[in-house]
Formats: structure tokens, sequence, C-alpha cells
């Protein structure tokens, strides 16, 4: 969520930036203004209401001593309406804030200065590139043949269990999703990051603390009974760690990452850009997140890009990395950097990375602060990535690699999987 101060320092600069990711802004922060000057201005009658009230309060009993009955009455009728005018006052604010707050949180995040302008993927400008393509046999097979073809993954059992986009892993498709998560998490954790396992479901304050909602709620699976949300990522639950804490600047940066599956409505959803692996409604991931100050923030953000390309080269894919536009970027990020994978039988390229900087909108919503040498409290920056999601991976994985003999397996997987075929 932006603060107040951001709105307020430079309203014609906040609607310019806004503008970027599409969001004409301009009424909204004038109102957002409106009503953080009634606030202010309630604020101040209260609190002379309340002073008046404690100005009579201690004048009443004086009054008693000296037999001025009637002007102690007085006082009293005074400080009985000063009592009921401020209740008014208290309420009215509270309204004020309510409002101000449910307009606050319809504004998106400032994109960072470097995001480039354009509403649509199209316009997302390519950092680099890295990897070779490999040349397949005209006859390479699209991976959803591939999994049939070796009976590792099957979608119509899973259709069976639950339903469209539940796939069930198997043999050695199973053993390759085990590998990956494990090859992940052993990256992640050489590079300092800290292993949790947290829960799979969340409550509407850590949807909210990230920024899940409430500009996500079609997207995600709730359970109603308990107000319970399946979570659309780790990013959600690890980051919501460090809501309502205040931390010692020493102790960061704060770096995490986590293994879960993931829960997605991915709600109209359709077409061939959505067959096999391509698109799920439960899939796994391994995240990282940090929190840094926000000296640091960039410096961590380009530190967490580095690492994510290391392994995305290790597994010998042909990959890009690209720097979001304005309108394709989501409502919590400042600056994101996507990782595409090349799929050489779909020919095309497979999203399977997203590292994003929020500086302090996640942490404004979280009140995850810290507090430095000159005992100032101050807004953490948080910062996330996948690192990585596995469907598209091993999509592009078994594409990639198939040869007449059978799908060749990373060399950097082959300790984890104790097979170098799948066949």
């Amino acid at each position: 969520m932006l603060t107040l101060k951001q709105l307020r320092e430079n309203p014609a600069e906040a609607v310019k930036r806004l503008a970027v990711k599409g969001v004409q802004a301009e009424a909204t922060i004038a109102q957002i203004i409106a009503l953080d000057d009634r606030r202010k201005a309630l604020q101040t009658e209260l609190d002379a209401n309340l002073g008046e009230q404690n100005t009579i309060a201690k004048t009443i009993g004086g009054l008693m001593k000296q037999g001025r009955a009637d002007e102690a009455q007085a006082a009293k009728e005074r400080t009985a309406v000063l009592k009921e005018a401020s209740k008014k006052l208290e309420e009215q604010k509270e309204s004020t804030e309510q409002e101000l707050n449910a307009l606050l949180v319809t504004l998106p995040n400032f994109p960072h200065a470097s995001v480039p302008v354009g509403m649509t993927a199209e316009d997302n400008e390519v950092v680099r590139t890295g990897g070779q393509v490999p040349e397949l046999p005209a006859d390479a097979q699209p991976h959803w043949e591939l999994i049939k073809k070796y009976d590792i993954i099957d979608f119509d059992l899973g259709n069976k269990l639950t339903g469209a986009g539940f796939p069930v892993y198997k043999r050695q498709g199973a053993v390759m999703q085990r590998a990956l998560i494990s090859y992940f998490l052993d990256k992640n954790t050489a590079a300092g990051y800290e292993e949790v396992i947290p829960p799979y479901m969340v409550n509407e304050a850590s949807g909210f603390g990230t920024g899940q909602l409430p500009d996500k709620e079609g997207q995600m699976y709730h359970v109603t009974e308990d107000n319970f949300y399946l979570i659309p990522t780790a990013e959600v639950p690890v980051t919501n760690i460090f809501r309502d804490v205040v931390l010692d600047e020493r102790d960061l940066p704060i770096k995490m990452t986590a293994y879960t599956p993931c829960f997605r409505r991915e709600a109209g959803s359709y077409g061939k850009d959505v067959r096999g692996l391509n698109r799920l409604h439960q899939f796994d991931k391994v995240e990282i997140v940090q929190l840094t100050t926000p000296e640091r923030s960039y410096e961590a953000l380009e530190g967490m890009v580095h690492h994510v390309e290391g392994i995305v080269k290790e597994l010998e894919l042909p990959y890009r990395i690209l720097r979001l536009s304005g309108g394709d970027m989501s409502f919590t990020s400042a600056l994101t950097f996507d990782f595409e994978v090349w799929s050489a039988a779909q020919q095309r390229w497979l999203e399977v990375s997203s590292v994003s900087n929020f500086e302090s909108f996640q942490a404004n919503r979280l009140k995850a602060r810290y507090k430095g040498e000159d005992k100032k409290t101050r807004l953490v920056h948080t910062l996330n990535g996948s690192s990585l999601a596995l469907p598209r991976i091993l999509a592009a994985i078994l594409e990639n690699n198939q040869t007449p003999e059978g799908i060749r397996v990373p060399k950097v997987l082959t300790p984890y999987t104790r097979f170098t075929l799948i066949r």
C-alpha cells in the first residue's frame, strides 16, 4: 500500500508514475488527500474537545469546595455536551479513516523509473539472453505427447481425482519433480537463504499483507468455512512471518526460501497456450524472499536475478530475461524481471520465474519495519522471486532434451534422479 506521504509530497508526480501502469489516479489521489485533510481536522477538533474536558474536570472539585454549586453544575453540563460531541467526532474520524484506507488499497505500487512504458507483454524489454537453442528432429513432440509416451504424468487420472489442471506425477516424472525441488532448495540454501516450510493456507490478513487481497480474490481458492485461502505462492506466508514485526537493522538482509505447492484458479484460461504443464491449478514452486533496507533493495534485486539466472544456466536451458513494462507488472511490484525458457517443440517462450522488488508497498500493509542505529523506525523493502516454478521448467526440459533413446536428464539433476534418461 502506498503511504500518504508518497501521495502528498507530489500528487502530480504520483499521478504520472501510476499512469505508467495504466492507472488514471488523479481523482482518487485528490479524494485521498481531501479525506486525509478531513481526518486531520476532525482529530484537531477532537483533541481540542478532550483538552477542554480535562481543563473543566480539574475545576469542578474546586468550585464545589468553594460552594459554587451552580457553576460546578454548569461545568458538568458542559462536560456532558463535550463528551457527546467527542463521541460523534470519533465516529466521523473512524468513518473517514475507513473511507481513506478503502481508497488507498485500490492504488497499485509506483513503478520504478526504469520500468518501460507500455500496456502489454509486447512492450517488455529484453535485458539479455543465454543458452543454446537445441536443434530437434522434425518429428519432435510437445511435452503433453512425451508424458503420454513415457507414462510419467497422468492428466486423466488427475481429472478423475480432482479436476482439470491437477495432474498426477508418477514413475520417473515423480522423481524428476522431487529432484528439481531438492536441487532448487539446495542452490538457495547454499546462497544463504534459510529454508522454511510454511502453511499452505493463510488467513485474510496474510492475503492482504502481501497484496493478493483485495486484488486477486477471483484467482485464489477460498475455504469459506474457516475464511482461509490456499496459497497462490509461498511469498504470501513467508513474507507474512514479519507482519507487525520491528527488526533490528543489524539483522538485515533476511533471506528465506520455501518449497510449497501453489493453488490458482486461473479463471478464464484456455487455448493452446495452457495445454499440458503450461498452466495448472496446482503446481510446485520454490520461492526466495528477502527483506532489506531501502538503500540496498535494488542491489538485492540484482543479486536475486543473477542467482536465478545461474540455476537456469545449470539446467542447460536457453533463456531470456525481460524487464516488464508498466502494464504487464503486478499490482504490488515496483520493478519485475521475468525469466522465460525456450520450448523447442512448442516454438515459444515459457515464463518460469518473476523476480520483483516491492519496495515499501507490502511492508506498509504488513507493518514490517526495522530500527536503525538512530533508533528511528522505518519500513523495510521486500523482494521475492521464483527459484523456480516447476511445471514449465519440466516442460522445457522434456521437450528440449528428447532423443531417439529417451529424454536426457540435465547433468546437474542426475545426482538427485540417479538416472540419466527418461525412457
